[in-house]
């Protein structure tokens, strides 16, 4: 049964409703910002309105659930290091020539992630992969989940430079510990038989466990030539990346190209 709401009544004298210090530093003390910096204009307001104390704490409380909620996808987002901030919202579909939209519309529901699957953006330059992995990255964020975007031969570079250090292994959980990793523009520099190792060991280590997003402008029938011409370690590395994983082929002009009049 609802509950009817109290007759409205002149709202207390401010004293008896101001916040001692104590109350203040008990809500610093326990995280609860929202509260500290709203409680008393929330309970003016609610006399006014003639709420009850339940239906207060209710709507204060809520208030502070979203705004934790805001807080924790900002860090997230700015976890993640995207390059820019993209979402679908400045997606153009009638650019490609070829693009599954119903595709891409069913992966932004994440189900993927749900399954540990991964995705292979699959294109030539200038035809919006990396658009689409940050935006697929975003909408996880979105959903409370961890992600780290980096280029590929960044991801090589750092793994090289904590080899050289002895520090391989705490620096792989890096690139290991997210439940997605997008893996940017594969391909676009060579990578010597070193790199090809050390990034087979992150596909390895994700391998059903956490899903990852590659983008690409290689067949999968050139990838030896990306890992260093080692056909035995490129097969291995399609094997674990391709058992669970959506290809999405985009096709047409670049569109940092000469627009159409």
């Amino acid at each position: 049964m609802k509950r009817k709401p109290t007759s409205p009544r002149a709202a207390p004298e401010t004293g008896s409703l101001a916040a001692s210090a104590s109350f203040r530093d008990n809500l610093r003390s326990l995280r609860l910002g929202y509260r500290e910096e709203h409680a008393v204009r929330a309970a003016r307001e609610a006399a006014l309105e003639g709420l009850g104390h339940l239906d207060f704490l209710e709507e204060l409380v809520a208030a502070e659930a979203a705004t934790l909620s805001e807080r924790s996808i900002g860090r997230r987002i700015a976890a993640a290091h995207f390059p820019a901030p993209k979402t679908m919202a400045g997606w153009n579909w009638n650019w490609p020539t070829k693009i599954n939209r119903l595709q891409i519309e069913n992966l932004l529901r994440l189900h993927f992630l749900e399954d540990h699957s991964n995705v292979i953006l699959l294109g030539t330059a200038g035809l919006g992969k990396t658009h689409l992995a940050c935006a697929l990255g975003h909408a996880a964020c979105l959903q409370k989940h961890a992600v780290l975007f980096a280029s590929a031969i960044a991801v090589v570079n750092r793994l090289s430079a904590a080899q050289a250090t002895h520090q391989l292994a705490r620096e792989m959980k890096r690139y290991q510990r997210p439940r997605l990793l997008v893996l940017d523009e594969l391909g676009y520099l060579p990578m010597d038989k070193l790199g090809a190792e050390l990034l087979f060991q992150v596909i390895s280590k994700r391998y059903e466990a956490a899903s990852t997003i590659i983008t690409t402008n290689i067949a999968y029938a050139q990838w030896p030539r990306i890992f260093a011409g080692d056909a035995t370690l490129t097969s291995a590395l399609l094997d674990r990346l391709l058992h669970h994983a959506e290809t999405v082929v985009i096709e047409g002009e670049s569109y940092r190209g000469p627009r159409p009049k």
